[in-house]
């Protein structure tokens, strides 16, 4: 018998463990990852810690933390925000600062009278920036800075209600169309190319322009609507938003389409979800990027079409304010005094960029396609 066949077969540690009978890894290697591996037990002593570290990030953090990155989009956001706190707070702060004067037309006059956009007094008109008068006066005497806060609000106002019906528009069509397809896509599509028909601007003048008076009369009970002169803050509202939910809609609809043959709608699909239940649930919450970035991009533009109505005489009425009734008023002084014609035209078009360079920055962080 051959020698090789009467020795034992001797079978190294290194590669047959006695009792559970795995191959370890090569000393070499423990000794190389050793150190990572007492790391990584120092960093995560629980089961619970470990998962979280190794937990990869959402697609909404990724899409947040590339928005953060954005310089452009942050600084735009920021600026939107203090627009938005001055014109809401900013008129209660700045009715409290200063103190009563001695006027030659009224006698005396408390701070919170002459720091309101609709006080006026004729023998102070067009003055430059001052202590009392921050921005100055108009050529009715009214406190500039204290319009120009009241005009920011109408803008933000108007652009949060169209948006509002805009979106609830434009995601039901939508949605109801690119789900159910067939005869409902087909009537809701001619419905939304009809309403693409109307000029939206022109039908927002239209409408002002035809009952606008009524509606000032009939809404002049209603705090801070009619009192103001705001009484047809509604009708370019509804106006706005009646012509600019169709293009929302056909977003919508597209993005519809693609959702509704993914995996995870079948398997909903398959495991007797209702197409009620897999749109509140699957569908609409996956939308939310494309409406968002939609709706801020929208912004820019009823912005300038409520100023354009105001600018045009058909928006908001003395003695109330808005950028565009601002523009119009100072029009006629830009020889004489330019600055009050500056202020708000400057003013509406810090606002307008801003929401633009957000919404670009919004496309490209839940989009990074779209860069491409």
């Amino acid at each position: 018998m051959d020698d090789r066949e009467r020795e034992p077969k001797v079978v190294s540690s290194e590669f047959m463990h006695p009792d559970t009978g795995t191959v370890p890894p090569p000393p070499e290697l423990l000794d190389l990852a050793d150190g990572a591996v007492n790391t990584n037990v120092a960093i995560a002593s629980t089961p619970e810690e470990a998962q979280k570290a190794v937990k990869s990030p959402t697609p909404l953090q990724d899409s947040l933390r590339r928005l953060r990155r954005d310089t452009r989009a942050m600084i735009s956001l920021g600026v939107i925000i203090l627009f938005v706190l001055v014109a809401i707070f900013g008129p209660f702060i700045y009715q409290r600062i200063g103190s009563n004067y001695q006027s030659e037309q009224y006698g005396t006059v408390p701070v919170s009278v002459y720091h309101s956009f609709s006080h006026q007094e004729l023998i102070r008109q067009d003055e430059g920036p001052s202590g009392q008068y921050w921005l100055g006066t108009d050529d009715l005497g009214r406190d500039i800075f204290a319009r120009l806060m009241q005009g920011m609000l109408i803008s933000i106002l108007v652009a949060i209600v169209v948006e509002i019906i805009d979106v609830i528009l434009g995601m039901t069509v939508g949605v109801l169309a690119g789900y159910f397809g067939g005869w409902i896509d087909q009537f809701l599509a001619r419905f939304t190319d009809l309403m693409f028909a109307f000029p939206g601007l022109l039908f927002a003048i239209l409408l002002t322009g035809v009952i606008g008076p009524s509606s000032d009369d009939a809404l002049a009970k209603i705090p801070f609507i009619g009192a103001n002169g705001n009484g047809r803050l509604l009708l370019v509202s509804i106006a706005l938003s009646f012509t600019i939910w169709p293009l929302m809609a056909r977003y919508v609809r597209g993005q519809t389409l693609q959702l509704k043959e993914q995996q995870f709608i079948e398997a909903a699909r398959t495991s007797g979800t209702s197409g009620i239940g897999i749109i509140f649930r699957h569908i609409i919450p996956n939308l939310f990027s494309i409406v968002v970035i939609a709706a801020t991009l929208n912004i820019s533009n009823t912005i300038i079409g409520e100023a354009g109505i105001s600018l045009l005489g058909l928006g908001v009425k003395p003695p109330g304010s808005s950028l565009g009734l601002m523009i119009s008023d100072g029009t006629p002084l830009i020889d004489t005094h330019p600055w009050e014609i500056i202020v708000p035209t400057a003013v509406l078009a810090i606002i307008v960029v801003a929401f633009s360079f957000l919404g670009d920055g919004l496309r490209d962080a839940f989009d990074p396609r779209s860069k491409d």
